[in-house]
């Protein structure tokens, strides 16, 4: 194919693929989704689903949920996949964030709250002691509320691992993201696979009885069949409970290219060897994000009645 030039004869870039069919959203709609943005500007908190950019936005603040973004909305790490803005914060830190996101979520209603993290490697335990206080906080103000936090890998460290779980959050989340072969050109270079694997696997030594784990991956950037597979093995061997599969959407021009639209028959046949490979609960779909739905992720894989 012969390369497009404009006027003065520079290439001219390639437009944006277009989206598949498969790939709908919706504008925002409803009281619930007024009410929660207007809670949130209110108080000034950050949500992963607005800095993000999650296609999802519209549906879940429709319904009156949404996954709240700690530590600020600067991150000290780039990502070629992540839209979130790269800060280094020099250690600034807003104490009265724990209290502000234990009100809110006390105020809402809610059943099931998603908190998450910006890496803050500018913090000596990466921001787990105050990832811990936010997750006391809102079971003293609101005690009925289940938490699940999505941390990022605090450096490996594993006593921060230790600070966020004693906290007591029903479900500790971190991503793997991608495959091994994708995660340098994918991730920052301070994160690695093997160790969001020792995350993980920190988690269910450090933490308490019955804690839930879960981890997700972006498929379309590139990964082969073989490397998903050995993917969600390696997932289930670090014990993981519950996993999620998402279509990775490019941000903007700036960010990785998607190499293909993975089709919905393709992720249900991942959801399906995910739940034989022994997860506890699995959702996998173009739109699914690591927090889309989580409650009933969470509460089908652990709250169904027993069937005898």
């Amino acid at each position: 194919m012969t390369e497009s030039l404009d006027a003065v004869g520079a290439p001219v870039p390639a437009p944006p693929p277009r989206l598949p069919a498969w790939i709908r959203t919706r504008p925002p709609l409803g009281a619930r989704y007024r009410e929660l943005r207007s809670t949130l500007d209110r108080l000034s908190l950050g949500t992963v689903c607005r800095e993000a950019r999650c296609p999802n936005l519209s549906e879940c603040w429709s319904s009156g949920t949404a996954t709240i973004m700690l530590l600020g909305t600067s991150c000290t790490r780039r990502c070629g996949f992540c839209a979130v803005t790269t800060h280094w914060p020099k250690g600034a830190v807003d104490a009265d964030e724990p209290r502000r996101v234990a009100s809110a979520i006390a105020a809402s209603g809610l059943s099931y709250v998603v908190l998450t993290q910006v890496c803050r490697d500018d913090l000596a335990d990466g921001g787990a002691s105050l990832l811990a206080e936010t997750v006391r906080e809102i079971h003293v103000r609101a005690p009925r509320v289940r938490v699940e936090i999505l941390i990022g890998d605090l450096g490996g460290d594993r006593d921060a691992i230790a600070t966020v779980l004693g906290a007591r959050p029903q479900v500790l989340a971190h991503n793997l993201e991608t495959v091994r072969s994708l995660s340098p050109r994918v991730r920052d270079h301070r994160a690695s696979y093997g160790g969001s694997l020792a995350v993980l696997r920190a988690a269910k030594e450090l933490g308490p009885p019955g804690l839930v784990t879960k981890s997700s991956l972006m498929l379309g950037l590139g990964e082969t069949d073989d490397e998903v597979r050995a993917a969600l093995v390696d997932l289930r061997s670090a014990g993981v409970d519950l996993v999620t599969l998402g279509q990775y959407l490019r941000p903007s021009a700036d960010h990785l290219a998607i190499a293909e639209f993975v089709p919905p028959a393709a992720f249900d046949r991942w959801g399906a060897l995910a739940e034989s490979l022994g997860f506890a609960g699995v959702a996998s779909g173009p739109l699914v994000r690591s927090s889309y739905r989580a409650d009933e992720l969470f509460e089908r894989a652990y709250l169904r009645p027993d069937p005898r």
